[in-house]
C-alpha cells in the first residue's frame, strides 16, 4: 500500500515538473521568436552600427592625430569617468599619502632652515632670505591638480589630471608633486590635461647634479618605474653615489633645483666619452595622486625672445 502511494506521488511530481518545464520552454521560445523577428525587421540598423564602429576603430587606430584627440582621455566624458575611479582609489590611500607628506615636510623644513642659516652667516643680512623667497615666488605660481588616470606598463605612459585650459594649464608646463618631478603637459582640454611623465620614452628633461654643476638629460628606457637614466655627463665630472639630481633650469619648463632623484649607479656611455647615471626617482608613480602644475609667468617672454633669436638666425642664412 505504501509503495503504491509513493508511486502515485512520484508520478504526480514528475507530471508537474514536466508541465512546468514545458511552459518555461514555450515562454522562452516565444521570447526568442520575438527577438529574432525584431532583429530581422531592423537588421539594416544593426549592420549600419556595426560598420560605423568598425570604421571609427580603424580611423582612430591607424591615424595618429585622430587617435591622440580621441583616446588621450582628455575629453570630458572619459575624463569624468577616470576622475570618479581615481577618487575611490585616492580615499583608500590617504594614510600612506599623509605619512609621505609629513616625512617630506619635515625634511624640507630642516633643509630650508639650514640653507637660511648659511645665507644669514654669509651675508650677515637677516632680510636676505625673505627677499630671495619673494623674488622666486614672484616668477612662479602653481596650479594644484589631482591625477584621474595613469599608466605604468607601457613604453609611452600618460597621466591625466583634472585641470585644463579653463584653470590656466597650457601645453609645455612642468608638473611636479611633493616628492619631485612628474612630467610635462602634452595636451589640454577645457577641464582636463594629459601629461607626458618621466616614465615615457619620449620624455627628455634637462637635469644637473646638485652642488656640482654638471648637467645631462633624463630619460626612461622602460622597465621599473623606480629608475631613470641621465646621459652626457662629462668624464671629468666629480660626484659620488647618493648625490641628488635636480632640474637644471636651462629650459622654460622647470625652475632650477626641483628634485628628481639620487644617483644609484654609474656606467660608461657606449662611445666611452661620457658617463651614464642610473637615478633612483624620488617620485613614486605607483601612488601618485596630488600634483602641481608650474606656471612660469615669464615663460611667454622667454619664448618670445627665443623665437626672435631663431627668426634672426634664419634671416641671416
Amino acid at each position: 500500500m505504501q509503495i503504491g502511494l509513493l508511486y502515485i506521488i512520484g508520478a504526480d511530481v514528475t507530471f508537474l515538473l514536466f508541465y512546468f518545464f514545458t511552459l518555461l520552454l514555450f515562454y522562452f521560445y516565444n521570447k526568442m521568436r520575438n527577438l529574432l523577428e525584431f532583429l530581422s525587421r531592423h537588421n539594416h540598423w544593426f549592420v549600419f552600427v556595426l560598420l560605423e564602429v568598425l570604421s571609427l576603430t580603424l580611423l582612430f587606430h591607424y591615424n595618429s592625430y585622430q587617435g591622440s584627440v580621441w583616446f588621450t582621455s582628455a575629453n570630458a566624458v572619459s575624463g569624468k569617468v577616470y576622475e570618479w575611479s581615481s577618487a575611490v582609489t585616492q580615499y583608500f590611500s590617504l594614510t600612506d599619502v599623509n605619512r609621505q607628506l609629513t616625512e617630506r615636510n619635515v625634511y624640507l623644513e630642516r633643509e630650508v632652515e639650514m640653507l637660511a642659516e648659511q645665507i644669514r652667516k654669509t651675508q650677515k643680512d637677516t632680510t636676505a632670505v625673505e627677499r630671495m623667497q619673494q623674488s622666486v615666488m614672484r616668477q612662479y605660481s602653481t596650479i594644484p591638480a589631482k591625477v584621474v588616470s595613469s599608466s605604468l606598463d607601457k613604453a609611452n605612459n600618460l597621466i591625466t589630471i583634472d585641470k585644463g585650459s579653463a584653470d590656466g594649464v597650457r601645453k609645455d608646463m612642468g608638473v611636479v608633486c611633493g616628492t619631485g618631478v612628474v612630467g610635462i603637459v602634452y595636451l589640454t582640454s577645457e577641464h582636463y590635461s594629459v601629461i607626458i611623465p618621466v616614465l615615457n620614452a619620449q620624455s627628455n628633461i634637462s637635469c644637473s647634479i646638485r652642488g656640482r654643476g654638471y648637467f645631462g638629460y633624463l630619460h626612461w628606457n622602460g622597465g621599473s618605474p623606480e629608475y631613470a637614466y641621465i646621459d652626457d655627463i662629462p668624464r671629468h665630472a666629480h660626484f659620488k653615489l647618493g648625490d641628488y639630481v635636480v632640474t637644471s633650469g636651462y629650459s622654460s619648463v622647470f625652475p632650477s633645483g626641483v628634485i628628481v632623484g639620487r644617483i644609484k649607479h654609474v656606467y660608461n656611455s657606449p662611445d666611452g666619452m661620457a658617463y651614464r647615471l642610473k637615478v633612483t626617482l624620488t617620485t613614486d608613480f605607483t601612488r601618485l595622486r596630488d600634483v602641481c602644475v608650474i606656471n612660469d609667468t615669464e615663460m611667454e617672454k622667454k619664448m618670445e625672445i627665443l623665437q626672435a633669436a631663431q627668426d634672426s638666425l634664419k634671416a641671416r642664412q
